[in-house]
């Protein structure tokens, strides 16, 4: 069935992409935007945007030079994508991430599992190639979900504690314009 649905869909963009021009993909254009990661450790990790951005590649910590590091939510991204880059101001949700006083959105001690889910802005300062000029906010939520260990026989809630099993996603909506 999802090949089928997908073969449809591909099929409807190439006949769209013959009819209207390849020349107007390449336009950036204005309007709403989605984005789509799958967390990693490391602080790297795969992206996607749908909509006005529609495009992939990689995001990476940056300093607010937009320069890449390794340091763990540094307050920038660094989105690599396959049409230029875009540099993001992530701020708020990069501290809302990292604030250890927050306590877990849900936790069920009797299965030892939890969630933990923030959401705040991230907002476009630059961008290169397709992306000069772009601007806008994203509201981005990053959600975890963990399976933790038990430790004679109650749940090990230490943060140095490694998990059974984690999961880390992010999403992103918000419009951009450009110009």
């Amino acid at each position: 069935m999802r090949r089928v649905i997908g073969a449809v869909v591909i099929g409807s963009v190439l006949a769209g992409g013959m009819i209207s021009g390849v020349a107007g993909a390449q336009t950036p254009i204005s309007g709403q935007t989605q984005m789509w990661a799958a967390l990693t450790s490391g602080g790297a990790f795969k992206v996607i945007f749908t909509g006005a951005i529609g495009d992939h590649g990689t995001s990476e910590g940056a300093t607010a030079n937009g320069k890449p590091t390794k340091k763990q939510n540094p307050g920038y991204r660094l989105f690599i994508l396959k049409k230029g880059t875009i540099f993001f101001n992530t701020q708020k949700i990069d501290a809302a991430e990292s604030n250890n006083s927050t306590p877990p959105t849900t936790l069920n001690n009797t299965t030892c599992s939890a969630t933990f889910v923030v959401t705040e802005p991230a907002t476009a300062i630059s961008g290169t190639k397709a992306y000069v000029g772009i601007t806008g906010t994203l509201n981005v939520t990053i959600s975890y979900a963990v399976a933790l260990p038990l430790t004679k026989g109650k749940c090990n809630l230490n943060s140095n504690a490694s998990s059974g099993a984690e999961i880390g996603l992010v999403t992103g909506t918000g419009t951009v314009s450009y110009g």
